[in-house]
């Protein structure tokens, strides 16, 4: 099983204990900055952050 790449805002892979999927905060979801892709997201619109607090 080959993991999916990591964009530069996700914080670990998918399915990752203790991670949640959330709406990128560089292009408030959209994918897009000035008509070109999200290097944060990756151009999907969201990111993988650690969630709890702990």
């Amino acid at each position: 099983m080959m993991a999916e790449p990591l964009n530069p805002g996700d914080d670990a892979v998918p399915g990752t204990p203790g991670t949640g999927e959330d709406v990128c905060p560089r292009c408030g979801g959209k994918g897009t900055i000035e008509g070109g892709e999200c290097r944060n997201c990756g151009g999907t619109g969201k990111v993988i952050e650690g969630i709890g607090g702990a």
